[in-house]
């Protein structure tokens, strides 16, 4: 059976002290051994980093974008093979694997606009014969640990802006569809990139922990659960690196009586069954305000009877199979639970029977859920959508605003006024008006607010330049020829 190799200094390496198998979701069935990097070979990829730091920081401007403007045409005629590799490994349908690949995709276009984004500023004459310019610089070496739910578009969130800065790389993806990032490697390198500068370590806690702790490792960039989030943040901090660490989410979609009902419940079945709901940007609680609960509920569940669960690789399926069995057992407790704490299962996902041994579960539908159930309170990270019925649009902001999380929120509206006062008011990083999942265009920057984020710095995007790079401030005085005397004072400003 394949063995998923480690990249380390443009090789690829067969280390594999430990393994762990890959699994095809869709069948259940093992297709792949990951070697599982121990402590000597993360040191190896942090040192084949760190050489490739000073060439590559030396490397023009212009010769950095050429690397992404190649890469950008290569990913555009690899998207087929990038989508199968992401939906052999992920489960998720093709069209969703290459909808991830097009949103990496903006970052990339992003990044390749490095000789406008890493400018610096000029002052001149700010004191006699004195001038002030300042420049940006990068960090160092980075190590970008990625979640298993979007294998191609967080990589391409966090790779692209550290080495258009000019920075290099230890990238950790998730253990549970590595290809991925193996694949994208291989396209920088095809780009044109050097050897050294983008390396990926497969592995697990043993892997994190030596990123953590390497004093050559100068930031770190995570994607993942919030407690896995807080703690990385922590650590990290701790040990003086910069630290970008992004964590869960329970996004909440207003619905207001005036709202058009099929648009909105149109939206919230996309938008909560997507990807089977492994999507930290899913709407996960629909809050209906005033008399509109049962119409909008009436309405998402005769959608949810039409949706085609299948293997991604069937172009009829509109959603795959979990990414694993312990997830697919986790989200079923959820429903298993949901009556017990005063919950109306309107859909049972359990229910729903398939034709082979995959990761696969039916998407739930729970009416009238508590605010004080695990249902509400837990990111699920699943096909599980709750119903909340509150009397006022008040309640409903303070519903988000009470909630521990704070990344994505929408409301569905025809009240400009009042969706003017939504976006005022909530307290949640990203919000969509009569948009369910408002993931930002590539020249904005992703992230939410509260538990749902761990640092000061967004991803991507303008906020990444800035978490990627060290400004520094320049004075410079040129004294003429005929004028040269000791000061021995303070500068001034005159």
């Amino acid at each position: 059976m394949a063995l998923i190799p480690h990249v380390i200094g443009g090789e690829k390496i067969d280390a594999a002290e430990r393994t762990q198998p890959v699994f095809n979701p869709a069948t259940g069935e093992q297709q792949h051994q990951l070697a599982i990097a121990s402590v000597e070979t993360v040191e190896q990829a942090i040192a084949a980093a760190k050489a490739a730091l000073p060439a590559w920081r030396r490397t023009s401007l212009t010769k950095r974008a050429d690397v992404f403007f190649n890469l950008r045409q290569l990913l555009k005629q690899r998207t087929p093979e990038l989508s199968a590799i992401v939906t052999s490994e992920h489960g998720k349908v093709l069209s969703d694997a290459a909808g991830e690949i097009s949103r990496g995709l903006e970052n990339v276009e992003f990044a390749s606009g490095l000789l406008h984004l890493l400018k610096g500023e000029r002052d001149e004459q700010v004191s006699t014969g004195v001038d002030v310019h300042s420049v940006k610089q990068p960090v160092g070496v980075v190590a970008a640990i990625t979640p298993f739910n979007f294998p191609v578009m967080v990589p391409l969130w966090m790779v692209a802006s550290a080495i258009a800065c000019g920075n290099t790389v230890v990238l950790k993806p998730s253990e549970r569809d590595p290809s991925a990032s193996v694949f994208i490697a291989d396209l920088f390198r095809e780009a044109g990139l050097p050897d050294g500068v983008l390396n990926v370590v497969h592995g697990d806690k043993v892997a994190v922990d030596t990123l953590l702790g390497s004093d050559d490792v100068k930031a770190v960039s995570f994607v993942g659960s919030t407690p896995i989030a807080k703690s990385i943040y922590e650590r990290a901090a701790a040990n003086g690196k910069r630290v970008q660490a992004l964590g869960g989410a329970k996004n909440h979609m207003i619905v207001m009586p005036d709202a058009d009902l099929n648009m909105a419940a149109d939206a919230a079945v996309s938008a909560a069954y997507g990807s089977a709901g492994e999507r930290c940007m899913a709407v996960s609680v629909v809050v209906a305000v005033g008399g509109v609960g049962d119409e909008l509920v009436s309405k998402i569940a005769e959608r949810v009877k039409e949706l085609k669960i299948g293997d991604g690789t069937d172009p009829a399926s509109e959603m795959g199979p979990l990414i694993t069995a312990e997830a697919k057992a986790r989200v079923e407790s959820y429903v298993a639970g949901a009556a017990d704490e005063g919950g109306t299962v309107v859909i049972d996902g359990r229910e729903q029977r398939f034709d082979n041994d995959g990761f696969f579960t039916g998407v739930s539908l729970i009416d009238n859920v508590s605010t004080d159930s695990k249902v509400y309170r837990d990111e699920i990270f699943g096909p599980v959508l709750a119903v909340v019925r509150v009397d006022s649009y008040d309640d409903g902001v303070q519903l988000i605003n009470d909630h521990q999380f704070g990344n994505g929120t929408a409301i569905f509206t025809r009240d400009g006024g009042l969706a003017r006062q939504f976006e005022f008011e909530v307290e949640a990083g990203m919000v969509g008006i009569n948009v369910p999942i408002p993931v930002p265009v590539g020249s904005f920057s992703f992230g939410g607010w509260k538990d749902s984020l761990f640092g000061d710095s967004h991803i991507y995007g303008p906020e990444s330049i800035h978490f990627y790079t060290r400004s520094k401030v320049i004075t410079t005085r040129w004294p003429s020829p005929e004028q040269s005397k000791v000061d021995l004072g303070f500068p001034g400003n005159s």
